[in-house]
């Protein structure tokens, strides 16, 4: 039986690895859905590749002239639309524009394959009761959050088996430095991460380890474990993905070398797993595993995530949301490394204190934080004379 697959964000790094595992799967998974912004070339070759019922394209002179010269293909201009004819859907759409999908994928009681982490973050409050919609399942893609998911599947009763979860780091490129060493880092030494190849923003989102912040939030909602039981542990190796402690004092671990297709594959192959070994380690290379704490002063974002899960509400939003302006100004050179932390820490102070009922609340939470560190930004970048930068 062929499985039918949506892939939302299909050009950016983990939609291009979702295809390279559909590649490898001899015929068992169809694309039948694409989504994409921009990238005209890249999804003009996906499409002659792959040949899709459905592609939703942002831009619409990209969308126009797919449209013209893929006429079988049916074009959109929704994300969401790519949900339909598909089992499973794979959102990797960057950043809190994937929220339609995560929430269209299960209001149909589909499987979701989830990389786009702030979709959740910022509306875990709409998206928590759609869980419980027949059908539906989100199998996390994040590398962390995947290895969470299997370690669990060791117990039968994880409410009250669980201790902890521990969420390994990389520590990303500027493990070990010092806020005076990172007073004046560029943008290409934080695009320049030792273990992982990603995308822009979620590479600078681990350099400040708001990745990891982001990622405590989401073990949250996709596990119903409490902040107090949920750690950080940095891991320079990223061979450990993450852990889970059990109540009798036993420690659970996914291991495997860094490689997103292994994440990818586990959650579109769920519950079976996948016949093609990626990320398999090498026993006779390996010779040291190691562990430290984080530098919470330094890496001041991973607080900050910390303290608007714990406020909960729109407050995850508002940090999403001020986190993408920051690293947007920071990748425009507009702001430095350090007041990318600036920009979320006095957005956060700023926060309403206003909840969510529906998806309005959450684009209307999402846009108010996003004006505010716009503001903030400007005065910083006022200040450094890189307004027009």
């Amino acid at each position: 039986m062929t499985v039918a697959v949506a892939l939302a964000g299909s050009t950016g790094s983990i939609g291009r690895q979702t295809l390279e595992v559909i590649d490898a799967s001899n015929g068992r998974y169809r694309v039948v859905s694409l989504a994409a912004a921009s990238n005209e070339e890249v999804l003009r070759e996906q499409i002659a590749r792959y040949r899709p019922d459905v592609v939703a394209v942002i831009d619409s002179a990209v969308r126009s002239r797919l449209g013209r010269d893929f006429p079988s293909v049916e074009f959109s201009d929704d994300v969401a639309d790519v949900v339909h004819p598909a089992d499973v859907v794979v959102n990797a759409v960057v950043g809190f524009a994937g929220l339609p999908v995560t929430l269209e994928t299960l209001r149909q009681g589909k499987r979701l394959a989830l990389a786009n982490k702030e979709s959740l973050i910022a509306a875990g409050p709409i998206v928590q009761p759609l869980r419980n919609t027949e059908g539906a399942m989100i199998v996390p893609v994040d590398s962390e959050h995947c290895a969470l998911h299997q370690c669990l599947r060791s117990s039968d009763h994880v409410g009250r088996e669980v201790a902890s979860l521990q969420l390994t780091a990389s520590g990303g490129p500027f493990r070990g430095r010092t806020r005076d060493d990172l007073s004046r880092v560029d943008v290409n030494q934080a695009l320049a991460h030792p273990t992982w190849s990603m995308g822009p923003k979620i590479t600078v989102d681990s350099s400040t380890l708001m990745n990891k912040g982001l990622e405590v939030i989401e073990a949250h909602e996709l596990f119903g474990v409490g902040y107090d039981r949920i750690e950080v542990v940095v891991h320079p190796q990223s061979v450990i993905h993450s852990m889970v402690t059990f109540t009798d004092g036993a420690t659970i671990a996914q291991l495997s070398m860094p490689d997103m297709r292994l994440p990818i594959a586990y959650a579109i192959a769920w519950p079976d797993r996948f016949d093609v070994p990626f990320g398999a380690v090498d026993w006779a290379s390996m010779r040291t595993l190691e562990f430290e704490v984080p530098d919470r002063e330094t890496f001041r974002c991973l607080d900050l995530a910390y303290a608007a899960g714990r406020t909960g509400g729109s407050a995850p939003a508002w940090l999403s949301a001020a986190n993408e302006i920051a690293v947007e100004a920071f990748l425009a050179g507009r702001i430095s490394w350090l007041q990318i932390a600036d920009v979320n820490d006095a957005t956060l102070q700023r926060h309403d204190g206003g909840t969510l009922s529906s998806v309005d609340d959450v684009l209307a939470a999402d846009e108010r934080a996003r004006q505010i560190a716009r503001g903030i930004v400007q005065s910083f970048a006022q200040a450094a004379g890189t307004v027009g930068a």
